[in-house]
């Protein structure tokens, strides 16, 4: 500063000019801080206490980031005198985790950023990659922000960063001296060199100095050398020698490479002598040795099962294409094995993985740490002449065997990348696994590298403590591969021609039949099984209340239902529940405090085009827009039934919601029923309680074919309609109170789906007529629903119908106009007669007491009132007396003496009473 020039730096010092870089990682370097952002969420309220713990760790070479939820940003705050850029290096394998890295200005005001210079790539396992923004002169305050998307009890591979390298700074005025392990031999370095192995270096050192290598020994990069421990069985590894010309092979121990150990000393162990010469393994299917110590593929149009020499295929037939290794001799042509390890380049030259005879299993490597990778390419997929596989279906599948042996946290990791894009983790099994069989459908068509990656502990190691914790895969099989061999024949279908002998392709949804040789369409109602055996019964029937589509690819419900019980029919129409619904349950909190939820989306019915989509939008948030048009880099899964996980965006500084870890749920649709079993799948009715019975439970079963470490049959699916006439037609979805995230056991699924459309379709047995009264001659008909109505659609209420009638009013008043004028008629003769009677009655007396008069004067033989005679002088009176029960049993004595007549007192007032008797 003092002669305003420029100087080089002397040996042993290293400087960047205008710039500044971090790349000893042995404590956070001054100017660096780590901030947990305490979540927002967390239901107990003791947010200040989750996530304390979480920070940006320094690991020596890198900085390792937070393992969990918590989301922690690294910060380094910088001031440019001129336009400058900033770079580094990273390794981010994990999408459970995000990581983003923006730059804000000295007003805390985020600078303009694309998505592909914010959101950072994934990166495939043990591999770095490297980024780099321009920025702006001015204070520019950088952020690496990681946090976890979903974490459960997966434990998560942190993102790692090392060489952070910034341009733009302010002339610097010092030189930086080199880090131990490292030196600059010459002035004016603008870097330093990691010191070769067994050297090392002290801090800003221009030279290295070199070990003592009778008694010590020191790694690439050591700032100092350590003693050689004695030889153990953690220092050798065995392998088997490749066959020789007599077609022998042995089995030979090696020390591991560079070799650390002293074996003359005290309690060393020494190199086992090498196993006895056994006969080789046979060759793979597809492969013949034709008498020499190497097997080589067979010839195109040839098939061998690797005992047998190569034959041609007969007529009607053709090769199955593909790639079939139960026998590791050596390593297969296609496949390749390495080592990598994040801290170190100790493993990089050797071997992941050693073949074993009848298995392949993980190697030593050089740490606990150390990635132990195994890969296959294959560079695309044929399907057989006669088979043609509509969009969606499967091209290929490859199937491996394979166990762990673990006593740490070891993980076995399948991962795939498709046309050499990115790796991503198919499935990963963690600790010890039983030998078990795992198989993976391709359904596009293109180049694919298949990879397997074994690590004994995800936590930093610098030695081989848990050497003995192994993978072994024993077979790997792939299916249609374009460049594979073929080891048997399967038959096709051949041109109509009468000379035709060439293998012609069949149309979708066609199988080929074994006796003449052609395609023949599946029947209706079925699927065709591409890996059954051809004929017939390749066509596998559909479940029940299911067709097929046109391709005969997948079956499915066209959302039609009978069901017929006794002598009634109940006919269901589900399409007014539209073609997916969605439900969201939740929200559900970490043990760190995040909130989450669970999405299912469910296509009830339809086919391909109207299937359930889930999108991962949380890897793809570096995606453009023209890759998103395209669909490329997307995680889009389209089937019956699919699950996102959900994270809403309040809280976590992110600008929308985020959808992860989308699964696939259900692929297969089984069939419809009321039953509560369908193929080994219970429906478990408890889990819903039903209150009317008046209508059934719809039940629809699905499957996954897709097996997984936790679900080794697959996952399985009920969706139970239920009709209730109080919800919309869309309905509402539900799942178990029992099991809140829709699954108790993470494999069998369960929802209930209450909707007014799942009702049956109304008939003339759910309404009933009312009949109205006559009123002036018409009658009214009403027609109302039963009580309560439980169907929809289908016929309607019909009108109201008004009849005409004979009234009864007009014979009712005729009838009481009768009955009223016989009751006076009636009245009146009761009374004349009663008179007249009377009368009679009178004249009567009159006559017996003008005859009492006559028989005391003899003579007189009329009885009749003499001319002249006034009644009305008359003062008789006639008496009547009730015979009493003497007289009357007289009276009975008397009639049978022929006397018919009664007694009777008549009383006058000129004569005493005469009695007859």
């Amino acid at each position: 500063m003092s002669a305003q020039e420029c100087t080089q730096c002397a040996a042993g010092s290293y400087s960047l000019g205008s710039g500044v870089r971090f790349d000893q990682w042995d404590s956070m370097p001054a100017g660096f801080s780590s901030v947990a952002t305490f979540l927002e969420n967390n239901p107990h309220g003791d947010d200040r206490l989750t996530c304390n713990s979480s920070t940006w760790v320094p690991q020596g070479n890198y900085l390792e980031s937070n393992r969990d939820e918590c989301t922690v940003s690294l910060i380094y705050a910088v001031h440019l005198k001129k336009q400058g850029s900033v770079s580094f290096e990273y390794q981010y394998p994990d999408n459970n985790l995000l990581f983003e890295f923006f730059i804000q200005n000295d007003q805390c005001q985020e600078m303009e950023q694309s998505a592909e210079t914010k959101w950072l790539k994934l990166t495939n396992h043990g591999e770095w990659a490297s980024h780099t923004v321009n920025l702006k002169s001015g204070t520019n305050i950088l952020y690496w922000r990681t946090g976890g998307v979903l974490m459960g009890n997966k434990v998560v591979k942190p993102v790692l960063l090392k060489n952070i390298q910034i341009e733009g700074v302010a002339y610097t005025s010092e030189c930086f001296p080199c880090k131990p392990g490292t030196f600059s031999r010459v002035p004016g370095s603008s870097s330093c060199e990691p010191c070769p192995r067994d050297t090392f270096s002290g801090h800003g050192a221009s030279s290295c100095t070199p070990c003592n290598t009778s008694v010590q020994y020191a790694a690439e990069g050591s700032a100092v050398c350590k003693d050689r421990p004695p030889c153990s069985k953690k220092d050798y590894f065995q392998i088997h020698t490749a066959c020789d010309l007599e077609g022998k092979t042995r089995v030979i121990y090696k020390w591991m490479e560079p070799k650390i150990c002293l074996e003359g000393v005290t309690g060393a162990g020494t190199l086992p002598q090498s196993g006895e010469r056994e006969p080789c393994p046979p060759c793979n299917p597809g492969f013949y040795n034709n008498d020499t110590a190497t097997c080589s593929p067979c010839a195109a149009g040839t098939y061998s099962d690797g005992m047998k020499p190569c034959e041609r295929c007969p007529a009607g037939t053709e090769p199955t294409l593909g790639y079939e290794y139960k026998w590791w001799n050596v390593l297969p042509a296609n496949m390749k094995t390495s080592c990598f390890n994040v801290g170190n380049s100790k493993c990089d030259s050797m071997n992941g993985w050693e073949v074993a005879g009848d298995h392949i299993q993980s190697g030593a490597g050089s740490s606990d740490n150390d990635y132990l990778i195994l890969n296959i390419h294959i560079p695309g997929f044929k399907l057989p002449t006669s088979v043609s596989s509509p969009s969606g279906a499967e091209f290929g599948r490859i199937t491996f065997e394979f166990e762990t042996l673990c006593t740490a946290d070891c993980e076995l990791y399948f991962m795939m990348d498709v046309n050499r894009k990115s790796t991503t983790v198919v499935e990963s099994w963690e600790k010890t696994k039983t030998r078990q069989s795992y198989t993976h459908v391709m359904t596009k068509n293109a180049s694919v590298s298949y990879t397997w990656a074994f690590q004994r502990t995800n936590q930093p190691s610098d030695s081989r403590r848990y050497v003995n914790d192994v993978a072994r895969i024993y077979s790997i099989s792939v299916s249609n591969a374009v460049d594979g061999v073929s080891s048997g024949c399967r038959a096709c279908a051949l041109s109509t021609r009468p000379s035709g002998s060439a293998c012609v392709p069949c149309p979708p949804g066609h199988y080929i039949d074994t006796v003449t040789s052609q395609c023949t369409e599946c029947p209706p109602k079925t699927n065709l099984d591409p890996h059954a055996t051809p004929g017939p019964d390749a066509c596998r029937p559909c479940g029940p209340a299911s067709r097929s589509d046109q391709d005969h690819s997948l079956c499915y419900s066209d959302c039609r239902f009978t069901h017929t019980e006794g002598n009634v029919t109940l006919t269901f129409d589900f399409s007014p529940l539209g073609s997916v619904g969605s439900l969201m349950n939740g929200p559900s909190f970490t043990s760190k405090g995040t909130k989450y939820f669970h999405q299912f989306n469910i296509s009830l019915c339809g086919g391909k085009g109207h299937l359930a989509e889930c999108t991962d939008n949380v890897t793809d948030l570096s995606i453009t827009d023209s890759q998103r048009e395209k669909g490329e880099g997307a995680n889009t899964i389209k089937t019956f039934i699919c699950q996102s996980t959900i994270i809403p965006a309040n809280g976590r500084g992110f600008h929308t919601a985020l959808s992860s870890q989308s699964i696939n749920l259900a692929d297969t649709f089984l069939g419809a029923t009321v039953a509560n079993t369908l193929y080994g799948i219970r429906a478990r009715p408890e889990l819903f309680p039903q209150t009317s019975k008046n209508v059934p439970d719809i039940h629809f079963y699905y499957k996954s074919l897709e097996v997984t470490s936790s679900c080794g049959t697959g996952r399985s699916v009920v969706v139970t309609l239920r009709c209730n006439p109080e919800r919309s037609a869309k309905g509402e979805l539900s799942v178990p109170s029992q099991c809140p995230a829709g699954t108790c056991d993470g494999c069998a699924f369960r929802f209930l789906w209450e909707s007014s459309a799942a009702c049956p379709r109304c008939t003339e047995r759910d309404f009933h007529r009312i009949e109205g009264s006559c009123q002036a001659g018409h009658q009214d008909l009403l027609y109302v629903w039963t009580d309560p109505k439980l169907c929809v659609g289908g016929v309607t209420l019909p009108q109201k119908k008004t009849l005409p009638c004979e009234s009864m009013e007009l014979w009712v008043r005729l009838g009481a106009g009768l009955g009223a004028f016989t009751a006076v008629l009636l009245v009146s003769l009761t009374c004349y007669f009663w008179k007249k009677n009377k009368r009679l009655e009178y004249k009567y007396s009159r006559l017996v007491i003008s005859a009492n008069k006559e028989c005391e004067m003899p003579g007189a033989d009329s009885c009749a009132v003499m001319e002249g005679e006034n009644e009305g002088e008359m003062e008789d009176e006639v008496v009547y007396t009730k015979p009493s029960l003497l007289g009357k049993l007289k009276a009975i004595a008397s009639k049978g003496n022929g006397q018919k007549y009664e007694n009777m007192q008549l009383n006058s007032s000129h004569s005493k009473a005469l009695v007859w008797s």
